[in-house]
């Protein structure tokens, strides 16, 4: 799934346009973005966990010519999933799908944002 038919599927799937969804999901990416890159760890309860690790330094090898070569340390994101989210693609069957049939529901009183 790219992120343009995942924006066709949530605004289907809530009834906002694709224009407001697509500004949220940008945004929501933009935001685990900066959060990793500044170092922080972001946790989505049972969906999972996004941080920032070092590898070591290390010894490499050129394959064509069989060299030694220094790889530098370097930092990659990483994710972790959730307990939720691991149930559920072992068997997609046993658990029911997550629901985005009310969203504001899960917000208590509070009301949709208007974009």
């Amino acid at each position: 799934m790219t992120k343009r038919e995942l924006v066709i599927d949530v605004a289907e799937r809530l009834g906002y346009t694709q224009n407001e969804v697509s500004v949220v999901i940008q945004g929501t990416l933009d935001a685990i973005v900066a959060c990793l890159s500044e170092g922080q760890r972001l946790e989505i309860r049972n969906f999972g966990v996004f941080e920032v690790k070092s590898r070591d330094a290390r010894i490499g090898r050129n394959p064509r010519t069989g060299e030694e070569v220094p790889i530098s340390e370097k930092k990659v994101a990483t994710f972790k999933p959730g307990k939720a989210l691991k149930e559920y693609v072992q068997d997609p069957g046993k658990l029911p799908p997550p629901s985005f049939s009310d969203p504001v529901e899960h917000l208590g009183t509070a009301s949709a944002p208007s974009i």
